[in-house]
């Protein structure tokens, strides 16, 4: 994970991050659990998303020697991409035979898989729709004490999938630069637009640490799109 901080730092300032060295690009497939009914609520999906995407890259599997090692280190040494799915029943359980690692409780679950070509996905996983991941807000209130708190951006707009990549992206940010070695329960939240500005002050002065999305899809590039502290 050292090579994470020192490619994206804490996000005070944009970084240029260079294409995947050997051409092929990769992400990490993260499903949402998003049955008719019911339906999870947004805020403890994404929280669900923000644990699961870093267990699997502190998982026991993913250190040197494990078999996830290889796969895990080469797409953290390019860009972190994530690619956000939903599923549900049968297609849900399907993923389960994956290689990954699943987080939450109820139907408010997301599992990271194992990282790999965006073009050479399992079928289990490609046959699932990337869109309609849209959940109605919800009031989950002030976040638990002790939990790493990430917050979104409230300037832009994302829908349910774009938002667990980015909180995905924070959590390994933040764990990196924390050297953290386990991954926590998270918690998300929205904010004011006046309490962003306060947080983006935060940020310059490195004491959180900001996604800045490289604008592949819904932001402009640049733009930071959630902040985390620990």
């Amino acid at each position: 994970m050292s090579v994470l901080a020192d490619g994206y730092g804490t996000g005070r300032v944009a970084r240029e991050i260079p294409p995947e060295a050997d051409g092929v690009v990769r992400a990490m497939p993260v499903i949402l659990r998003i049955e008719r009914d019911p339906q999870p609520s947004r805020t403890a999906l994404l929280e669900a998303a923000a644990t699961a995407a870093l267990a699997v890259c502190l998982d026991p599997r993913a250190q040197a020697g494990g078999e996830w090692d290889e796969p895990v280190r080469t797409w953290v040494d390019g860009r972190i991409r994530k690619i956000a799915r939903r599923a549900r029943g049968s297609h849900w359980e399907a993923v389960q035979e994956l290689p990954g690692v699943t987080v939450g409780e109820g139907t408010a679950q997301a599992r990271a898989l194992l990282p790999g070509p965006v073009d050479d996905v399992p079928k289990t996983v490609s046959r699932l729709q990337i869109g309609g991941t849209d959940l109605e807000d919800d009031a989950p209130g002030p976040p638990p004490e002790g939990r790493p708190l990430i917050v979104l951006n409230p300037y832009v707009e994302m829908s349910v999938g774009k938002a667990a990549a980015q909180v995905g992206h924070a959590s390994m940010i933040l764990a990196a630069v924390r050297g953290w070695t386990s991954a926590p329960a998270f918690a998300v939240r929205d904010t004011t637009r006046a309490e962003w500005d306060a947080l983006l002050a935060e940020v310059e002065a490195g004491t959180v640490v900001a996604v800045r999305d490289a604008g592949f899809t819904e932001v402009d590039p640049g733009t930071v799109t959630c902040v985390a502290r620990g």
